[in-house]
C-alpha cells in the first residue's frame, strides 16, 4: 500500500512541476486567490490540477440494440384505429354540427346524415335531457351515436343507434330495450335548505321531493330545518346500459334534525302487497292526515298575521298559502267526502272535504276542479290544480284545517294525527332482514360524508 501512495505523490508532483514550467501565469493567479480568501480549498485544487486541454480523448463507438421489438414498430397504423369517447346531453336547440362539436367530432358526412334522417329528425334533434354517447376515430370521424331515453313509466327505454358501415356510409336504428334497476347512495348537509343540500351532493330533486314526504310527519320542512342538520339516503335508480334514465323510489332514508334522529325504510313484503314506509324499529311512517296537500315546495305565508294584498288590511291569515305554477296538483290531505266542490266568494274554485272526527279541510283558488259533491275520496288523491280564481293576486293554493268549524294550525294538525298499524308479527322477521341491511347501507353513506367534510 506504501508502495502505491509514493507512486501517486510522484505522479502528482511530475505534474505539478510541467504545469508550472508550462502555465506559470495561471499558478501565480492561484496563489493570490489563496492568499486572499484565506481558504478555498476545493478552489485551489481545481485550479492546480492539469489544464482539461491537455488530457488524453478517447472515442468509442458501440451498436445500441433498439428498446423496441419489431413487432412493435411492425405496423403504426394500429394507431388510427384509436377510439375515443365522450358523452353529452341533447338540448332543445340542437343541430347536427352543434351537437356533434360538443362530443368532439368533426365529420361533415356524419351531419349530413343526421340532417337527412327520417329516426334522426323525430328523436333526436330538437329533443331536450336525451343521454347521447359516441365514438370516433383519431381524426375525430364519427363511428358510433347512441342515443337513450325513456318516454314512459313503462319500464322500457329508447336507444336510437347511428352507426358508420364498413364503407363510409351510415344507417340508424330504433330499438327498444328493458331498463334495469340500480341503488345509489347519497349523503348531504342542510346549509340554506333541503333542495341546496341535495344539488351541492348531486342527489336528484326528486329524492328531495321524497325525502320531504317521508319524513313530513317528523319534520317541518319549512319552519324547522337548521344549518347543519344532514341526512343520508339510499334510493333507487332506473338505467339504460348503466346510464341513469331517472330516479325510483327511496329504499331508506336517515335524517338528523335539531338534535333528533329519524329514520325509515320502505317496506313491501308481496310484490302484489301495498307498501309503506316504517322507522326501522317497524314503526309506520303514515299518518292520518298529510302534512300538505301538494308536493314539497316554497311556502309564501305560513299560519300567522299577514296584511291582506286586496282589501289592505293586516288580519289573521287562518290557513297556509302555497305558492306553486297554476296547474299543480292539488291532492287530499287524508280519507274523507267531498262536501262542496264549486265557485265560492274570494275563495274562486274551492273543495271542502269532510273528514273523521268533525274535522274539515279546504283548498281554494283552483284553477280546476277534478271531484264533485258527495265523492268518496282517499288520502293523496287528485282533487284539482294550483290556480289563481277567486281573490287571489298570484298563483298560489289557499289551504285551511277546521275542527268543529274553526281554523287550525294545518302542520300542528297533520303531526298530531295518529300513525297507521306497525310491522305486523307474520312480517317482522322478513322486515328484520331488510332494515338490516339498510342500516349497514346507510352507515357506509353517513360514514363517506364524514370522510368528505375531513378533507
Amino acid at each position: 500500500m506504501t508502495n502505491g501512495l509514493n507512486s501517486a505523490g510522484t505522479a502528482f508532483l511530475t505534474s505539478l512541476k510541467q504545469s508550472l514550467h508550462k502555465h506559470p501565469k495561471r499558478v501565480s493567479a492561484a496563489v493570490a486567490a489563496v492568499l486572499l480568501t484565506g481558504g478555498g480549498g476545493a478552489f485551489a485544487v481545481a485550479s492546480l490540477g492539469p489544464d482539461a486541454a491537455d488530457l488524453p480523448m478517447v472515442t468509442l463507438t458501440e451498436s445500441v440494440p433498439s428498446l423496441a421489438t419489431d413487432l412493435e414498430l411492425a405496423d403504426l397504423s394500429e394507431l388510427n384505429a384509436l377510439a375515443l369517447y365522450r358523452s353529452d346531453v341533447t338540448r332543445s336547440n340542437d343541430n347536427p354540427e352543434a351537437m356533434l362539436q360538443r362530443l368532439g367530432i368533426a365529420d361533415p358526412a356524419a351531419s349530413a346524415f343526421l340532417r337527412a334522417d327520417a329516426l334522426s329528425q323525430q328523436n333526436l334533434l330538437g329533443r331536450t335531457g336525451r343521454v347521447l354517447s359516441a365514438e370516433a376515430d383519431s381524426e375525430h370521424r364519427l363511428g358510433r351515436l347512441t342515443a337513450r331515453w325513456a318516454p314512459d313509466d313503462s319500464g322500457n327505454f329508447k336507444r336510437l343507434v347511428i352507426e358508420r358501415q364498413a364503407d363510409g356510409s351510415f344507417s340508424s336504428q330504433l330499438q327498444t330495450a328493458e331498463l334495469a334497476i340500480g341503488n345509489r347512495l347519497g349523503s348531504g348537509v342542510i346549509t340554506s335548505s333541503l333542495f341546496a343540500a341535495t344539488d351541492a351532493a348531486g342527489i336528484p330533486d326528486a329524492v328531495a321531493v321524497q325525502l320531504a314526504e317521508i319524513f313530513s310527519g317528523n319534520i317541518d320542512f319549512r319552519r324547522a330545518l337548521r344549518k347543519g342538520d344532514h341526512f343520508s339516503v339510499v334510493y333507487e335508480t332506473l338505467e339504460a346500459d348503466g346510464e341513469p334514465m331517472r330516479t325510483g323510489r327511496v329504499l331508506s332514508a336517515e335524517f338528523h334534525n335539531n338534535g333528533k334522529t329519524f329514520n325509515a325504510v320502505w317496506f313491501q313484503d308481496k310484490p302484489e302487497a301495498k307498501g309503506a314506509y316504517y322507522t326501522l324499529d317497524g314503526n309506520s311512517m303514515n299518518r292520518a292526515y298529510l302534512t300538505s296537500p301538494v308536493a314539497y315546495t316554497r311556502v309564501s305565508s305560513g299560519f300567522k298575521m299577514r296584511f291582506h294584498p286586496i282589501q289592505k288590511t293586516w288580519r289573521a291569515h287562518l290557513g297556509t298559502d302555497l305558492a306553486a305554477p297554476s296547474g299543480t296538483p292539488v291532492r287530499t290531505i287524508g280519507d274523507g267526502t267531498v262536501s262542496f266542490a264549486g265557485v265560492q266568494n274570494g275563495y274562486g274554485n274551492v273543495v271542502y272535504v269532510k273528514h273523521a272526527n268533525q274535522h274539515e279541510t279546504v283548498y281554494a283558488h283552483l284553477s280546476r276542479i277534478d271531484v264533485r259533491k258527495g265523492q268518496a275520496i282517499s288520502q293523496g288523491q287528485t282533487i284539482g290544480a294550483v290556480g289563481q280564481t277567486g281573490w287571489a293576486t298570484g298563483p298560489h293554493l289557499h289551504f285551511e284545517f277546521r275542527v268543529n268549524g274553526k281554523q287550525q294550525d294545518p302542520m300542528a294538525m297533520a303531526l298530531r294525527s295518529e300513525a297507521a298499524a306497525p310491522i305486523a308479527a307474520a312480517q317482522r322477521s322478513a322486515f328484520e332482514r331488510l332494515a338490516g341491511q339498510m342500516r349497514v347501507q346507510l352507515d357506509y353513506a353517513q360514514q363517506t360524508l364524514q370522510t368528505a367534510q375531513v378533507d
